[in-house]
Parts: structure tokens; C-alpha cells; sequence
């Protein structure tokens, strides 16, 4: 499923091939939380914004329109009409985020909804149907997402409950995948590390967890309160411990600095909702840094949101017309800047790879890691 072309000190080129096509990586995944990216993208623009893989989520999704209701429609990719890999989240996070009350137990969450406040229960066993439901590519398991900090006995007891989880979804994907009404009968499980901010708890849970052979694994549970070397210091831990012939994926990062410093470290996948939710605000990623489209001294200016991007809303409307549409509430101002960064993320995610290609990954990460994050 992945190979791995060549590294440059730990980053990596690689690719993933699935039943769903093929994805070079390292890559950033579009996250289309309900089956469409907010910001008024549908699957067909995904492809002009140079999209490989798009995310979606379980916990949204089974809650509307329902899991069922998209398995007896044809699956995602099919109601959706994207017609290359999905990963879909395992619900994990959103009972962290939006359950105002839950109780964890041995056998799963008991929780509200945010939409109606009814009560769900959902297990490792349910969030493997619902993504079978689905269709999905990659399927996450289903883990519990600590706050950070928290304590170390509790985040010790929650990494070691993550582990048993995660067992019982690969003994449920198993069955799942051999069913004759199943859609995608090769749906592919990705491991999640928890831990919290203890690097011997990450360590220990990312061992036990690499013995289970599983088609890819990932880091959870960071970008969730603690500060960003306190990051880069779980990655550069957990790393070594992560196999080498299986993709590595980075959860919920990042900015484009993230990202940068990431794959430096040897990670090969992202995703974040940040390029979308940022441009709904008219803060916009460039080669030169952030620019906030909302400034007065973008009024009267005629250049494109970055000189050197060739996006469709680059090539074809100015700054000062962007600012315009966020001005006045337009619904296309939205979509024009979700559209430019969405574009950035994923033609970063090209040039990295290039740069790894070439063998120059290391200098372009030095001089970049500076610029993309600054401000206009």
C-alpha cells in the first residue's frame, strides 16, 4: 500500500496506493467535514484546487443524513461524486469538542448530540459500521482525545484504553470487510497514538500498537492546547517508533509552518480545517506570508491575492475585488478565498514534494519555515 521513493534526512516521499487511486505523499487532505467543503466547494472543484484525498467525518455524518442513508444511496463517493480517496474520522475528536457532558467506559461514550441533545452511545464496533456505512478509504479508529494537559495517571489510563479500543476495531473492520453487502470491501484501518503531552506514554502506546499491522498510523491528540515546540517534541519522540513502511499521519495540523516543520521531522499526512475556516475570515495564505483581505489598503488594489499563485482566483480577480465580496456578504467572496487556500495547501504539498525529488527538501524547508508564517 505505501512505498517509500527516498528520504532527505526523516522526510519523506512516498505513495499511497489504494483502491481509490493513488496518493503522493507527503499530502494535505481537504477536510469535507458533512461531504462538502465549507465555503460552497463541491467535488468537482476539489480537482481544480489540485485535492488528492478529501476527509470527511463519521460523528457528522451519522448524524445527518445518516450513515444508513448514504449506504443505501451508493456510499460517499457516489453522494458526494469524489471519486478519489476518503478518509473518514473516527468521531474521536467531536465527543472531545462538542459533547458538553459524556461518561467513558469500558465499552464506549455515552454522549448528546449537538444538533438535538439526544443520547448516543457509540463504541469502537459502531464507528467501524458507520465508516463501512460509508464506503470511506481509510477508516480511523476510534480513540478517546484527552485535553492537554491533563494528568498523568488519567491520560495514561485513556492512551491504554485507546489501545484496547483499537483492537476491537480491527477485529470489527475484519468482519466488516468480508460482508457481501459491504461497499468497499477494502477499507483500509489507521492506528492512532495517544499519550498527551508524556513522551513515555506516547512511546510505550505507539509500540504496542505497531505490532498490530495496521495500514497506517497516526498521531492524535496535539493541537489540542499545548504549545507548538511542546509538538514538534511528541513528533520527534514518537517518530522513530512508527513503522517505516506504513504512512504516517499527523491529525487536525496544521498552519503551513506546521506543516513544513512536520515533514521535516518524517510525517507524511495532514489535515486541518484551518485553509477553509481561515478564508471564511479573509485571512489568506502566500508564498509571502498571511494577508488579512479585509485591510483598507487592499481597497484600490488591482493585484492578485499572491503574485506567484496560479489558482483560478488569482488568475482572475483582484484584491481589491475579493475585499469587496467579503465587504458586502457576498457568498462568492467566501468561496474565492476557501478556493486560494485550499489551492496553497495543496500546491505547498507539490512543492515539498518536488523539493524532495530533488533532494533540496532541507534548504527550502530553512528559507520558507521564516516566511510563511509572518504576517502582511
Amino acid at each position: 500500500m505505501y512505498k517509500l521513493i527516498k528520504k532527505q534526512e526523516n522526510a519523506r516521499r512516498g505513495i499511497i496506493n489504494t483502491v481509490h487511486g493513488t496518493v503522493q505523499t507527503p499530502a494535505f487532505m481537504n477536510v469535507a467535514t458533512c461531504g462538502a467543503i465549507k465555503g460552497a466547494l463541491s467535488a468537482f472543484d476539489l480537482k481544480d484546487v489540485k485535492c488528492q484525498i478529501m476527509l470527511s467525518n463519521t460523528y457528522h455524518l451519522h448524524l445527518r443524513p445518516g450513515d444508513e442513508n448514504i449506504k443505501q444511496l451508493g456510499g460517499l463517493h457516489k453522494f458526494t461524486r469524489w471519486d478519489g480517496p476518503i478518509l473518514t474520522d473516527s468521531g474521536g475528536f467531536q465527543v472531545f469538542s462538542l459533547a458538553k457532558l459524556r461518561n467513558i467506559t469500558e465499552d464506549g461514550v455515552t454522549f448528546n448530540s449537538h444538533i438535538d441533545g439526544h443520547k448516543i452511545f457509540m463504541t469502537p464496533e459502531m464507528s467501524m459500521r458507520i465508516q463501512s456505512n460509508l464506503g470511506s478509504t481509510i477508516a480511523m479508529a476510534f480513540d478517546e482525545c484527552v485535553e492537554n494537559p491533563s494528568p498523568y495517571d488519567y491520560t495514561k489510563k485513556s492512551a491504554q484504553l485507546t489501545t484496547r479500543w483499537l483492537k476491537r476495531c480491527k477485529t470489527e473492520i475484519e468482519r466488516l470487510n468480508s460482508l457481501d453487502d459491504t461497499i468497499n470491501k477494502h477499507q483500509l484501518l489507521f492506528g492512532i497514538n495517544q499519550g498527551g503531552i508524556y513522551k513515555d506514554l506516547r512511546v510505550e502506546q505507539m509500540k504496542e500498537i505497531a505490532e498490530l499491522d495496521l495500514a497506517g498510523y497516526a498521531i492524535g491528540g496535539l493541537a489540542v492546547g499545548e504549545e507548538t515546540e511542546v509538538m514538534y517534541e511528541i513528533i520527534d519522540e514518537v517518530i522513530p517508533y512508527m513503522p517505516e513502511n506504513k504512512p504516517r499521519y499527523l491529525m487536525g495540523v496544521g498552519t503551513p509552518v506546521n506543516i513544513l516543520e512536520a515533514v521535516y521531522r518524517g510525517v507524511d499526512m495532514f489535515d486541518c480545517v484551518m485553509p477553509s475556516r481561515n478564508a471564511r475570515h479573509g485571512h489568506l495564505f502566500t508564498s509571502s506570508g498571511i494577508r488579512n483581505i479585509w485591510n483598507a489598503k487592499y481597497e484600490l488594489d488591482e493585484s492578485p491575492i499572491d503574485e506567484s499563485c496560479s489558482c483560478p482566483v488569482c488568475r482572475n480577480f483582484s484584491r481589491a475585488y475579493v475585499r469587496h465580496l467579503m465587504k458586502a456578504g457576498e457568498m462568492l467572496g467566501m468561496r474565492l478565498c476557501v478556493t486560494h487556500n485550499l489551492y496553497f495547501y495543496n500546491t505547498l504539498m507539490e512543492r515539498i514534494r518536488e523539493e524532495l525529488d530533488n533532494g533540496s527538501f532541507i534548504n527550502f524547508y530553512k528559507t520558507y519555515k521564516e516566511i510563511l508564517g509572518k504576517r502582511i
